[in-house]
């Protein structure tokens, strides 16, 4: 793996006893001695710390509108101190990277994937030239679970006002910390930027309370599945709109009704009137078999067409059973129809159900 990128915890991370892989071009932790179920059961109980500093930190210092061009959200209306959830399409209306957008005050923040993060710098230069400032010197910490707001308030006490997607830069002993009460487990919990040669350290310090442990990749996807998250890469790439994906509710009316100058409008905006001809819907196998990434889906156990496909899926700790998600066609979308999977040659019954699998716990 020597040509793969580390992140400044990388050594922490051996020492912790993580076992590595690669992943969107780096080495990761894929899980720690503890393992991937209880991983995932220590987060939904009390707090995992995850590292994702691969992900791709940008600033933007633009009008909102510029950025807004590239998005069928609504950036000009984002207050300050607020973050959104964002996607940028193509000309199609295919989804090009999901993102967060923060505006903080007199420049804008965005996180984006890791694996997107180069294509995406350029989408931003093309469009914003110079506005456009990557951030490679800051580590980026995900704090997550119901026990999350302890731990961190004993560090910088103001996150306890903070709401679900609320964004702040504090003071600290760590230097200063971009926060936002964020995150991708379905769990209350914070995004930490923090300044590299202060990442090991702060992890140290966060790791150093009993609620918290390390938290691989492993339980990372398992936790996002149960909350019904899509991963670009997997559900969402370019093929995929944002209405096929059930993200149109990212699209605020503003950007349907009036400033519908985005990328792929013609298509999303169809598609929002009049409904995509597939979805992305939650699948719950029958038996204790996952269904995985590109297993065929059909309407009954004889048809040789597929209805859809799984995109995700994985054993849910939590709803201790096999969850998948994936595509299939609208007539076959409903929550409660029962469709077949096709494994190893035979059909297994698997439920059309309704996402999440878990119910989230932001902070609202």
């Amino acid at each position: 793996m020597s040509d793969l990128k580390r992140t400044g915890l990388y050594d922490l991370h051996l020492e912790l006893g993580a076992k590595m892989v690669s992943f969107a071009g780096w080495e990761m932790p894929v899980q720690y001695p503890m393992g991937v179920l209880k991983e995932h059961l220590h987060t939904r109980a009390d707090a995992g710390l995850f590292d994702v500093s691969h992900m791709g930190q940008i600033i933007l210092r633009t009008d909102p509108a510029a950025l807004e061009a590239l998005v069928p959200v609504d950036v000009i209306g984002l207050p300050e101190g607020r973050q959104r959830y964002a996607l940028f399409t193509n000309d199609e209306g295919g989804i090009l990277d999901d993102l967060m957008i923060a505006n903080r005050g007199d420049h804008l923040f965005v996180v984006v994937n890791a694996a997107m993060a180069e294509q995406d710098v350029a989408h931003l230069r093309r469009a914003l030239g110079d506005a456009v400032e990557p951030v490679t010197n800051r580590a980026l910490l995900a704090l997550q679970g119901p026990k999350s707001e302890d731990v961190l308030a004993e560090i910088t006490p103001s996150v306890v006002t903070m709401r679900f997607m609320d964004v702040a830069v504090v003071d600290s002993d760590f230097g200063d910390l971009w926060i936002s009460r964020s995150g991708y487990a379905g769990e209350d919990g914070f995004e930490i930027s923090v300044a590299d040669d202060r990442a090991e350290v702060l992890a140290r310090a966060l790791l150093a309370h009993p609620s918290v442990a390390p938290i691989g990749l492993g339980a990372r996807d398992s936790l996002r599945l149960e909350a019904g998250l899509p991963l670009y890469g997997s559900d969402l790439d370019t093929t995929t709109t944002p209405v096929e994906a059930d993200l149109g509710w990212a699209i605020q009316k503003v950007r349907r009704t009036a400033r519908t100058g985005f990328p792929g409008a013609h298509t999303i905006l169809n598609q929002l009137s009049h409904g995509p001809a597939r979805r992305r819907v939650g699948l719950a196998p029958k038996g204790r078999a996952p269904m995985r990434a590109g297993v065929e889906l059909f309407a009954n156990d004889t048809d040789q067409t597929p209805v859809g496909h799984i995109t995700s899926g994985a054993f849910g700790p939590s709803v201790e059973a096999p969850i998948s998600m994936g595509y299939v066609a609208t007539e076959h979308s409903a929550p409660g129809t029962l469709l077949y999977g096709e494994l190893r040659g035979k059909r297994l019954p698997v439920a059309v159900t309704a996402l999440p699998f878990r119910p989230a716990t932001y902070k609202r």
